[in-house]
């Protein structure tokens, strides 16, 4: 960091960290809102918190300092959900997508699945996102070296 007429200024990448800590902060927010929206079995939501509370400080971390910890913890984490959000799409053998105890059914459910790819894109970007970021800081360290 350098300090410019009294302020501190970042000497790394500023809007990329920042955007990757929004998205991050977006996830967590769309995990609580589910949550408490009460369309899922109250151990779902109840996970869904718990998912959040994780989030939470690494995007402060990533907001504030870049990092690469987590980082990884993000893109790993978002990878993991793009796989659930993937596996509940494709029916998970079958089986279908139940909300809130109601059984699942056969018919095509086009609302559900817009969700789930809504989610799954949303994911996708922040690991994208927080991947690129640490290739950039790698890239950056190497450079300074």
């Amino acid at each position: 960091m350098t300090i410019t007429a009294g302020r501190v200024r970042s000497a790394g990448p500023v809007f990329h960290p920042r955007l990757c800590a929004a998205l991050t902060a977006v996830s967590c927010a769309v995990h609580l809102w589910l949550a408490a929206s009460g369309h899922h079995d109250a151990w779902l939501g109840i996970l869904m918190i718990a998912l959040a509370a994780v989030c939470i400080p690494c995007t402060v971390h990533i907001w504030r300092h870049s990092r690469v910890g987590a980082l990884h913890q993000v893109t790993i984490s978002a990878l993991a959900m793009v796989g659930l959000h993937a596996v509940l799409l494709l029916g998970a053998g079958g089986a279908g997508h139940a909300h809130g105890g109601r059984p699942s059914s056969n018919v095509v459910d086009t609302s559900g699945a817009a969700q789930l790819l809504l989610v799954i894109g949303l994911e996708i970007t922040t690991a994208l996102l927080a991947a690129t970021l640490v290739a950039r800081l790698r890239h950056r360290a190497a450079v300074a070296s």
